[in-house]
């Protein structure tokens, strides 16, 4: 799982990361319970990183943690939103997956991150896969009539595409060179 994946400097270390977020390790019988609560079997890569580091905020975010997809999402948005925390596997802590302060969303899944400005989202989508498949990441816009945009296929896929601010500016000018050329 995650091979390759430099998790280095991921996770902010902070109060409130700590307060909002991050629960200790779920257990085996606590991840049966959430899964039986939720209606939904969480993907083995979520449940390892869950394993490693039980939610919180992204450490990337000091230079704002972002995602590209390739679908559009807005013009204004330039094709990314800004990735706050992974949600715990859990109940007590505010941003975990059955926290107390999960947004509104549609009924297609889990809800698994946040987003900077909390305007939108990121759901484990199982609309495809049903409820024991391998779902793909979504983003939610309850703004606009809950507009829903994939962003990934699977939540491996979903964390290796984020992107520390500058990395991504970085990337997409090198493609807007290659582009001109």
């Amino acid at each position: 799982m995650f091979e390759g994946f430099d998790f280095t400097d991921f996770w902010e270390e902070s109060a409130y990361s700590t307060e909002k977020y991050v629960s200790e390790p779920p257990t085996n019988e606590l991840i049966a319970e959430i899964e039986q609560e939720l209606g939904y079997k969480l993907p083995e890569s979520y449940i390892w990183l869950m394993k490693q580091h039980n939610g919180g905020v992204l450490n990337w975010n000091r230079d704002g943690c972002k995602i590209d997809w390739s679908e559009g999402y807005t013009e204004w948005t330039n094709n990314v939103v800004k990735v706050s925390g992974i949600m715990s596997i859990g109940r007590e802590k505010t941003w975990s997956i059955c926290g107390t302060d999960v947004q509104c969303r549609p009924d297609i899944g889990v809800a698994i991150a946040t987003t900077w400005d909390g305007a939108d989202v990121i759901i484990l989508d199982y609309r495809e896969c049903g409820k024991d498949g391998e779902p793909a990441v979504v983003c939610v816009d309850p703004n606009a009539r809950l507009r829903i945009t994939k962003i990934a296929d699977s939540f491996e896929s979903f964390i290796r595409s984020l992107r520390n601010w500058d990395e991504l500016a970085a990337e997409q000018e090198a493609a807007k060179n290659d582009h001109l050329r």
